[in-house]
């Protein structure tokens, strides 16, 4: 072989390696472009999820506070009962009610 043809052939090497290089380079920043856009996807569905989570939590709020003060008048109407109920003795407290309707 001639110098030229062992010449030749080291710089096809090279261009080679160096194409090889660059290819996987390429491939590599477009695997990581895929992972940000991934990563971007599962932040926004965890947004998405917390949002809706605490717009559940508000309403939980907001129905105890009706469920208390559901509570709350019927309450008021038992001892509205109770003060018209002449077979219950207001003043005595709760356990001489619990005697009597015993």
């Amino acid at each position: 072989m001639s110098t030229t043809v062992i010449v030749l052939i080291v710089i096809a090497v090279i261009i080679v390696l160096a194409v090889g290089w660059y290819l996987a380079r390429q491939r590599q920043a477009q695997q990581l472009e895929e992972r940000r856009v991934e990563a971007s996807e599962r932040r926004s569905v965890a947004d998405t999820k917390a949002r809706e989570a605490e717009q559940a939590r508000l309403a939980a709020e907001e129905q105890a506070e009706r469920a208390e003060a559901r509570q709350q008048e019927a309450e008021e109407v038992r001892r509205e009962a109770d003060e018209i109920d002449p077979d219950v003795d207001v003043d005595a407290g709760d356990a001489d009610e619990e005697r009597e309707k015993v």
